[in-house]
Parts: C-alpha cells; structure tokens; sequence
C-alpha cells in the first residue's frame, strides 16, 4: 500500500512540475477519443491568459476531445519537457506557442520523431516544416491599423516612441518593422525612441518615465501591446501630459477596452482569442484524424476607437 502511494505521489510530482491541466473525464488512453495537448508559453500574459480561457471553453464543448494543458512559465526546457510529457501520454496531436522560436527545434524532432503532428501557436516554429500548421493573428495587418490610425490622429507629423515586446519574440518583430514602414511614408514624422518593455504593464511604466525624464519631444507612442500601453499611459496622467502624448496599443483586452472608452487610449486592436482558439483546436481534430489542413491560418483583426468600443466590451461581458 505504502509502495502503490508513493507510485501515485510521483506521477502527481511530475504533472504539477510540469504543468498539466487535464479537461476530460478520462487521462487514460481511449480509442474514441482524440486526445490533444496545449502548450503555452506563458499564461501570465495576459492575452494569452484569455486565449487559454477561449481554448478551454471551446474544448468542453466538444465531444469526445480531451486536452492536456501546460504552461511553461517563458521557459523553454519546461515546454519541451511538457512536450515530451505529451509524448508519453500518447496524445494525437500537439499545439505549442514556443517560448523561443530559436529553442523550437527540438520540440519539432520530438513530435516528428514519435509521428505526432504539431502545429504552432502564435509563434511559429524554427523548423515550420516540420510542422502541420501555423496559427496566429496577423501582426502586420494589426500594426498597419494601429500606425495609420495614429499618424492620422497627428496630422502626419511628429515624434514617434515605439515600445516593443521581447526582442527574440515574432510578433514584436514583425509589429515593430511595420510601424517604421508606415511612419517612413510621412516625411514629417520621426521615431526619436524604441526600446522594449517585455509586454509588461510594470516595465511600460518605467520606460515612460525615463523617456519623459530624459526631455524627448514625444507626440505619440506606438506600442506593441495593451498591457505596456497601460503602463504608459499612468505615467504620461501622472505627469500631467494626457492629451499631449497619443498612444496605441494591439490586444482589446477588456482592461485597455475601459481606457479607449475613457478618451486615454486613443486606439487598440482587436485580436479575436475566440476566433482564434476555434481554428486552433479544429485544426488539431482535423490533422489528429489525418485529414488536410491549412498550412498557414491567420486571423484578421479589427480597429478599436472610442467610436465603436461599446461593442467589443459588450463582446467580453457576453463570455
């Protein structure tokens, strides 16, 4: 008996070292049932928490779907050993938001050597090829939304600070490089600083008042995300420059929804986490049953102003 306790005390060791989050009835193989494992880079992020949220829902919905979820806390040998966990579980397929695209690779062996396929969240992987799918919003199409909107609301002319996510992460590379192809269209506006603030509100907060204190002239800042937005956005009231310095986010989190509706934040985007939760774990069920699947899948985002912000609140009230 003391044996058989220990046994169970182990396994319960490892699921929690690792991540697990089971939704279903049963962890043991059922040959009905597909079985697909989650792992996500970082759920205390707080657009990936309410994609988690999303994927969630959607999978209790589902009949005969079980899901696995691990979250590897933004370290890259916690995911793939959750990956290998996945692997020895015999799940059917594999969804991953790497932490890292540059530490991808060996997830990708991993699933390719046990004929698991796996498809990439948000971020693809280093070795895409090795993988069924690619799911994520469009980056450049919300950046583009975002940086036209306030180029506009500057009349096209003035400085431009660019707060940025991670510099290794995709996202903040491809948002990033757009805002300076839309800002070198209008040859009176000028970026006078980028640097990142690693999506964090905190981190946004510090930055902005280190560009105030350093005396930049800035008229707008464009900013990867609406978390770091908010973390501007208190330091530009608290300095007393709100309506002086216009700033943009990309998310729609029901936080920053609060702060367009307010007149502080002068625009986000929309990235639509239950569109995209849908397409990842069809997707999944699809290749898990063989079938074709699209290569590349990217979901399109949709412009938010004090204009129109009353529906997308109402879409969070509604969930």
């Amino acid at each position: 008996m003391k044996k058989f306790l220990l046994i169970i005390l182990a396994i319960m060791t490892v699921c929690l070292s690792s991540g697990c989050i089971n939704i279903g009835v049963d962890t043991a193989k059922d040959g009905n049932k597909i079985r697909i494992g989650v792992a996500i880079a970082n759920a205390n992020d707080k657009y990936a928490s309410y994609l988690l949220d999303e994927m969630k829902n959607y999978s209790k919905s589902l009949k005969d779907i079980e899901v696995i979820f691990a979250d590897a806390k933004k370290n890259s040998n916690t995911q793939l050993s959750q990956v290998e966990n996945f692997i020895s579980q015999r799940v059917d397929v594999i969804i991953v938001a790497p932490v890292y695209i540059d530490a991808s690779k060996p997830i990708t062996d991993k699933a390719k050597a046990a004929n698991i396929p796996i498809i990439s969240l948000m971020t693809p992987f280093e070795n895409q090829s090795d993988a069924v799918s690619y799911i994520a919003p469009d980056s450049k199409q919300a950046a583009t939304l975002e940086m036209e909107y306030l180029a506009k609301r500057m009349n096209y002319k003035g400085n431009v600070a660019i707060m940025m996510g991670p510099r290794e992460d995709r996202a903040q590379r491809v948002r990033t490089e757009t805002y300076h192809e839309v800002i070198s269209k209008y040859p009176d506006m000028e970026i006078v600083a980028e640097q990142s603030a690693e999506w964090d509100r905190a981190r946004g907060t510090v930055l902005m008042e280190n560009w105030i204190e350093s005396g930049k002239k800035i008229d707008s800042v464009a900013v990867n995300n609406d978390e770091m937005a908010i973390g501007a956005l208190n330091t530009i009231e608290a300095a007393g420059k709100l309506g002086k310095i216009t700033v943009g986010g990309i998310d729609a989190t029901p936080d920053s929804l609060q702060y367009v509706k307010s007149g502080k934040l002068a625009v986000t985007v929309f990235q639509d986490a239950e569109k995209l939760s849908k397409a990842s774990i069809d997707t999944a069920i699809k290749a898990a049953k063989g079938e074709n699947v699209e290569k590349t899948i990217s979901i399109k985002n949709e412009l938010v102003t004090p204009e129109n912000v009353d529906r997308y609140i109402a879409k969070w009230k509604n969930k």
